[in-house]
């Protein structure tokens, strides 16, 4: 295996890793209401469990609510327990039309968990970001143990893994930092 087939086999997996926190990022609840934060719920409905999204309209009517109407109004209660017991926290309004979430103002020590949860995540990002990375250097060694890579090709890919984890990980920690401004502006 080459050094240029090594490090594109590494890009997409590392870029992967990126997209995998960006979408994590996107569900936590900023002070604002999201949409986002109730992609992950599953409702059961009529024996089988069935994503939010797939049965219901989700809208930001206002910035502090979140209306979800479902298509077929005898999901109504299932939507509602299925929020209940989920881990948002959030007690939802059965209107008979409609679910409505009404998301609480952030206090700062919320909003400061928040953060330090969020700077948790980006962390767990560039540990996967340096695994993958592990993993490239380790063929690049093996390919020089076997004669397939030599020493210059060596250094060339240390400087290029290098140079492509750097960007990876000024990828993380702007989209961190955004992230992190999102939740302490108040």
């Amino acid at each position: 295996m080459t050094i240029d087939e090594i490090i594109k086999e590494a890009r997409p997996k590392m870029e992967a890793t990126i997209s995998r926190l960006v979408e994590e990022l996107k569900k936590i609840r900023a002070g604002r209401a999201n949409p986002e934060i109730v992609d992950g719920i599953m409702v059961s409905y009529y024996g089988t469990t069935t994503p939010l999204r797939e049965m219901a309209s989700i809208s930001v009517p206002e910035s502090t609510q979140i209306a979800i109407k479902p298509w077929d109004r005898n999901a109504l209660s299932d939507i509602e327990t299925a929020i209940r017991n989920s881990d948002l926290g959030l007690s939802p309004i059965n209107d008979g039309v409609s679910v409505r979430l009404v998301l609480p103002p952030l206090t700062e020590e919320r909003r400061k968990q928040i953060a330090s949860q969020v700077k948790k995540m980006g962390e767990e990002a560039r540990v996967a970001l340096r695994n993958v990375r592990g993993e490239a250097w380790a063929k690049v060694q093996e390919g020089e143990k076997r004669k397939e890579v030599t020493e210059d090709d060596r250094y060339m890919a240390e400087e290029e893994l290098n140079k492509l984890i750097g960007e990876m990980n000024k990828k993380v920690d702007q989209s961190a930092a955004d992230k992190e401004a999102e939740i302490l502006k108040i």
